[in-house]
């Protein structure tokens, strides 16, 4: 399995810093290609947003070639995989609570990460930012059950408008919500922040980001970037992030 991919990263025209971090790592094992991508939305209520969701990602991308490495070698089951990440969130979160205490601040942020290893996906998520799952029309067709080309495969940890219930940060331990599931040829999956799909309708991202469509990489940057654009023109103050991963035959 091979997979093309994009990636988009942007403060926007109004913040003073991106408080959004993004991680994309891929290895070629002996046991097939393992993909990791997380988007973290720092909390921008709170201080420090850029640091915790910083942080978060850094830790991702150690456990990416340490601990996770290291089971796919021994031949783990995806049930240790999974526990290995909820740990790594207990740990994230102590340590952000501690230096939330030294320093006199709250701060947190959200984590969305994707795991794929072949078709095979796992998915961790806190807060607010999103993942959508893409087909194609042949997809559409072959499925059968008269669902949309593209599916929400998260639910939003928020109260009221946007004071986000759950997230990485110095308020407690949440554990991840968890889904795992299996990606056919063509499909794809795109995981955003609040602010890179706050002014578009689901219709267009769905019409922008059909895989049937975006075959190739320069493609994929392309209409990521005609999103922000359009985000900004239709007055998006926050700042944007955004991953996009396509199977390929």
């Amino acid at each position: 399995m091979k997979y093309r991919t994009g990636v988009y990263w942007e403060r926007g025209r109004i913040a003073d810093v991106n408080q959004d971090s993004v991680i994309l790592l891929q290895v070629l094992t002996g046991r097939g290609r393992i993909l990791l991508a997380a988007v973290c939305d720092g909390m921008g209520g709170l201080a420090e947003g850029e640091t915790a969701s910083g942080y978060v990602t850094m830790r991702l991308q150690e456990w990416f070639y340490e601990s996770l490495m290291g089971a796919i070698r021994k031949k783990k089951p995806f049930w240790v995989i999974r526990r290995s990440l909820d740990r790594l969130t207990y740990h994230m979160q102590e340590r952000l609570s501690v230096y939330g205490d030294q320093e006199k601040c709250g701060l947190g942020t959200t984590m969305t990460v994707l795991l794929l290893w072949e078709r095979t996906f796992l998915l961790w998520h806190l807060g607010d930012s999103r993942v959508y799952r893409l087909c194609n029309e042949y997809g559409r067709r072959r499925n059968g059950d008269g669902i949309n080309n593209m599916l929400c495969m998260t639910r939003d940890h928020v109260k009221g408008k946007n004071m986000l219930t759950k997230c990485v940060g110095s308020f407690g331990y949440e554990r991840p919500d968890f889904l795992m599931g299996t990606l056919r040829d063509e499909e794809a999956m795109l995981l955003c922040s609040d602010g890179f799909r706050h002014h578009v309708t689901k219709k267009e991202l769905e019409d922008a980001l059909n895989p049937g469509q975006v075959r190739e990489e320069e493609q994929i940057m392309r209409r990521l970037q005609e999103i922000g654009r359009v985000c900004m023109q239709r007055g998006e103050r926050d700042n944007m992030s955004a991953v996009y991963i396509r199977t390929v035959k």
